[in-house]
């Protein structure tokens, strides 16, 4: 059984659902340290000065709080915000009509933290996608030590003989530790097909809504990554 494990997103990239997809089980890494200006709380869109963050206001208390006790500051009216942005950059796309009002829906309510916000929206569109992949959360698996050690504790528990990780884990990940428990670990390609966007200049690193927005039933067309991932052991 082939299994990924990476910390929630604000309405991730696409990159991210064909992550999901591509393993049998996947599993949010939120019981780990929150960390300040990465994609946790914040995602971005195409417009026409080029791209901007969509970016939820947390409360930040202690360098220690992690991803699934980091709450949401609904003192803001950022869905307001998120939302005209959004209007006024897709408003006339082939789609928004089609999945904005879920959207909307999906975001007014409030949430107890970051986690619970990311997981819910990445679920909505894992169904748009057709995604089928079984979603769990980290603690679930009561994960105990450090870095690769720690992965592969969730890892023996969910009974995984092969890891999907990101490239950027390349720097850290102990290959050995791998090897030496038998489970098979490979590195996720990211190389995707451009597709009909809004105004010119493709640009491919944007929230998923861009491919809804823009593609609608066809999304899943531009899905799967054209490039084969890396295999390490």
């Amino acid at each position: 059984m082939k299994v990924g494990i990476i910390q929630s997103c604000y309405i991730p990239w696409r990159g991210y659902f064909d992550f999901i997809d591509e393993v049998d089980l996947f599993i949010f890494h939120d019981d780990l340290q929150y960390t300040k200006g990465n994609w946790r709380n914040r995602n971005q869109i195409k417009t026409t000065q080029g791209l901007t963050w969509l970016t939820v206001p947390v409360h930040y208390d202690c360098v220690d709080q992690t991803i699934e006790d980091t709450t949401v500051d609904y003192t803001q009216a950022w869905q307001k915000k998120h939302l005209n942005q959004l209007r006024a950059n897709y408003g006339k796309s082939p789609y928004w009509s089609e999945y904005a009002p879920a959207f909307e829906a999906l975001i007014t309510p409030h949430y107890l933290s970051i986690s619970a916000l990311n997981v819910a929206i990445t679920k909505w569109v894992a169904e748009v996608l057709a995604v089928r992949t079984p979603l769990q959360m980290s603690k679930e698996f009561a994960p105990t030590g450090s870095k690769t050690e720690r992965l592969i504790g969730i890892l023996k528990k969910a009974g995984a003989n092969s890891y999907l990780s990101g490239p950027t884990a390349k720097g850290y990940l102990d290959h050995n530790l791998f090897k030496e428990n038998n489970i098979r670990l490979e590195y996720k390609s990211y190389e995707y097909p451009p597709y009909a966007q809004m105004r010119d200049d493709f640009i491919g690193n944007v929230t998923v809504l861009d491919l809804l927005f823009n593609c609608g039933p066809d999304s899943r067309k531009y899905l799967k990554s054209l490039a084969p991932n890396e295999v390490v052991t």
